[in-house]
């Protein structure tokens, strides 16, 4: 509730943000997390690339911005930090979309891109909140490797794997490795 304030109070606009994602068998649900980013983010990236124009290529081949990214909110900026965007996810864990731990809850573009193996072992595990590819690296690897850490855990799954990636995230989340 504290966070849902604090996020009116920064920036106007919806508390809640979701998207499309594709998870367990390719069925489709609304991935829901803190809203982090400026209601016109869209707007505000295009001002970017007209005084940075160097940015755009490398936007494009990783999603980033190099430095200061100025469509991400004051509070977005922390709660990115710490990963708190993500607790609306919990919604999801609870609706049965996703589970706390598992593979990357890609989106269709990524799906598309996704080599045919990744999708045969997708289809049988629930997308996690978490998972190896968050604790390997978070935003500091590409989603190359992330899919290839995501099928790792999906052929090597056991509960014992989960609970070292649980412990793992707090210590990522805590130490604020790889954060964006």
């Amino acid at each position: 509730m504290i966070i849902a304030i604090l996020i009116k109070l920064d920036s106007p606009g919806p508390i809640i943000f979701s998207h499309e994602r594709v998870g367990k068998g390719g069925k489709k649900f609304k991935c829901y997390k803190f809203r982090t980013m400026y209601v016109d983010n869209e707007k505000i990236l295009e001002e970017h690339f007209k005084k940075h124009p160097e940015d755009r290529e490398y936007f494009l081949k990783t999603g980033k911005i190099p430095g200061r990214d100025p469509r991400i909110t004051r509070l977005g900026r922390f709660l990115r930090k710490f990963s708190l965007d993500e607790l609306p996810q919990i919604i999801n864990v609870l609706k049965g979309d996703m589970s706390l731990v598992g593979p990357r809850a890609l989106i269709e573009d990524e799906v598309k891109q996704c080599q045919d193996y990744y999708m045969e072992w997708a289809k049988y595990i629930k997308p996690g909140i978490t998972g190896l590819a968050q604790v390997m690296g978070r935003a500091n690897i590409s989603h190359i490797d992330k899919n290839i850490l995501s099928i790792w855990y999906m052929k090597n799954w056991s509960l014992w794997l989960d609970v070292i990636i649980i412990f793992k995230t707090i210590k990522v989340v805590l130490k604020t490795e790889g954060a964006y």
